[in-house]
């Protein structure tokens, strides 16, 4: 149940950030490639989270290179949360890392913060 809601999260902010370009509903000055600039990122942070699963499997029988937790939070930072939460719940990858999913919940929370801030106080 939570699985879906947190997908359906990550998909609905994506989906409004796309419909409030043509809507006009963010103010003028917010460049049009933002929706873009998520999307892009959010699509490279499933994607090395999904690598970092494929290597995680592998790491038993030989020695790989993972990933590092930091480059993965710092990817969400920067606007790829969306793409972290779908591939954190479609892989099941740093689903049980409590430190992890708290900074990752933070990310979440500062950047939503920043646009609710763009729309309503700029």
């Amino acid at each position: 149940m939570i699985k879906k809601i947190l997908i359906t999260f990550s998909l609905l902010y994506l989906a409004a950030i796309w419909l409030t370009y043509p809507l006009q509903y963010l103010p003028v000055y917010i460049p049009i490639y933002v929706p873009g600039y998520i999307s892009v990122l959010s699509a490279i942070t499933f994607f090395m989270y999904a690598w970092d699963k494929r290597q995680a499997k592998r790491s038993p029988h030989k020695k790989v290179n993972r990933t590092l937790e930091r480059t993965l939070q710092l990817l969400a930072l920067i606007g790829g949360w969306p793409g972290a939460l779908i591939a954190q719940q479609l892989l099941r990858h740093k689903s049980q890392k409590r430190r992890f999913i708290i900074v990752l919940w933070l990310c979440v929370l500062v950047n939503v913060a920043a646009m609710g801030g763009l729309y309503f106080f700029v």
